[in-house]
């Protein structure tokens, strides 16, 4: 399956995991629905509007990250291929260039084992962001474990206004 997606070399990818203490239908939600990921993606202190996201192959993702101290990051990007609620892949085609295959394998009813690949074209494109990305990715999954948390009480308070 993966594969097919991404043509490449383990020296030309970028791959972190994280076993987030959520079932795999929250994460896939909290990465699918916008009124969510805009709360969590990017490192620490980033915030985020969204332009565009529209979640189908061939959809476009525009977002702009706006740093905790300075800087707006204008970010395109392109769905390549959702199954829910296991795999979600994109293009991006804002600089720096690369591919994402972020897939969500349900490991128990309330964990969710997340992989995420960032894929280059070449050796020397994914070292030159190895060495701050992996950090950057870890405080962006924080982040998402902090909105899934977030999520699951908010989930919970409706239900039992619901009974």
């Amino acid at each position: 399956m993966e594969s097919t997606l991404f043509s490449t070399a383990p020296e030309c990818e970028i791959v972190s995991t994280r076993i987030l203490n959520s079932p795999q239908e929250l994460v896939f939600r909290a990465w699918t629905e916008p009124e969510h990921l805009k709360n969590w993606w990017g490192p620490a202190g980033f915030s985020n509007t969204f332009n565009t996201f529209e979640l189908w192959p061939g959809g476009k993702w525009s977002f702009v990250m706006h740093g905790p101290e300075k800087g707006n990051y204008h970010n395109e990007c392109e769905f390549i291929k959702i199954e829910k609620p296991q795999l979600i892949a994109w293009k991006r085609h804002s600089k720096p260039l690369f591919n994402v295959l972020a897939t969500f394998e349900s490991l128990t009813a309330d964990s969710t084992n997340l992989v995420f690949k960032m894929i280059f074209d070449t050796k020397e494109e994914c070292n030159k962001l190895k060495p701050f990305v992996i950090d950057k990715n870890e405080e962006n999954f924080d982040r998402l474990q902090a909105e899934l948390n977030t999520m699951a009480l908010e989930t919970k308070e409706s239900s039992k206004q619901n009974q």
